[in-house]
């Protein structure tokens, strides 16, 4: 069952990469107000690429060197299967009645998942052999407490942490954050004042689908396996973990990630009961939900973003 100091490793390990994914489905909720249910499949799509370039380019690269430039070649993929979203599975039914962009959200995701079944096959792709090798040697771990933190789970956490850093900064400080946050308190008005609407939309479905793209590398490196339903689970957990938060609230989604990672994996600690992680989050979820409707730190309309 492991100790108490190692569920806690895990969990915010866990966390970190949920709270990574829950900021796009905020970002998109945000200015839009719709939920993009193909988000968890853009995160496998992540893992994917960053796999097929590990086996094609990434033989002779030393460990880091490797893992950076497929982080880098999967958030280009992602980034042009989330702007391919918006463009054409969602901009057009913008002006529809709101149920129209969740049935083409929900479409968009099983097309995206079948897509990558019939590309990729049945099997989990697993990550190269001799990256699974070479990473043995970087396995060690440092002990905290009675726990190991992996050199993994390390970069997990702090790249996690220095992008949603980063995303705050951008979000509150730059043109285009100020722009974001115009958007989503006041589509129209926005627009009225000289705000390229389009612009700042499709750029947030591709800073959103780029956080997810490093969530599935990292995922996908430290389990060394991605299959094609992995975004499904992922998704979900993700946009609970959103709603846990308060959804359409950027620190919401992070506290909220970083809770729901806690919550499972000290749940399974306490009770020995693997098979029971999701009974625990979804139950908190419930739970939160019942008494504070908006979320653990609300919506806050200014900063929906």
């Amino acid at each position: 069952m492991g100790t108490l100091s190692q569920a806690v490793i895990n969990g915010l390990t866990l966390g970190m990469v949920y709270a990574l994914i829950a900021l796009g489905y905020t970002m998109v909720y945000g200015i839009l107000g719709m939920i993009n249910f193909a988000h968890g499949e853009i995160y496998m799509i992540g893992g994917y690429a960053g796999a097929t370039f590990l086996g094609l380019w990434g033989g002779g690269l030393s460990v880091p060197i490797a893992l950076g430039l497929a982080v880098l070649f999967s958030i280009l993929v992602s980034s042009l299967h989330g702007a391919g979203l918006e463009r054409f599975a969602y901009r057009p039914l913008r002006n529809a009645p709101a149920l129209a962009p969740l049935i083409s959200a929900i479409g968009m995701s099983i097309a995206l998942q079948q897509y990558v079944f019939l590309t990729q096959g049945t099997t989990p792709k697993p990550f190269p052999q001799f990256f699974r090798q070479d990473l043995v040697a970087y396995e060690a771990g440092i002990k905290l407490f009675g726990g190991t933190l992996s050199p993994l789970q390390g970069l997990i956490i702090i790249i996690s942490t220095l992008l949603m850093i980063g995303l705050s900064l951008f979000v509150r400080h730059s043109k285009m954050g100020k722009a974001m946050r115009a958007t989503a308190e006041d589509r129209r008005m926005a627009g009225l004042v000289g705000i390229d609407i389009n612009r700042v939309i499709l750029t947030t479905f591709v800073i959103g689908s780029a956080l997810a793209a490093v969530a599935g590398v990292m995922v996908s490196a430290y389990i060394s396996t991605i299959f094609y339903r992995d975004g499904y689970l992922a998704g979900l957990k993700a946009f609970t973990a959103a709603v846990f938060g308060g959804i359409g609230n950027i620190p919401g989604a992070m506290v909220g990630g970083v809770l729901l990672g806690l919550i499972e994996a000290l749940g399974v600690w306490a009770t020995g009961a693997s098979d029971w992680k999701d009974v625990f989050s979804f139950g908190v979820l419930i739970l939160v939900l019942l008494f504070k409707p908006r979320g653990l730190l609300g919506e806050v309309v200014a900063e929906k973003v």
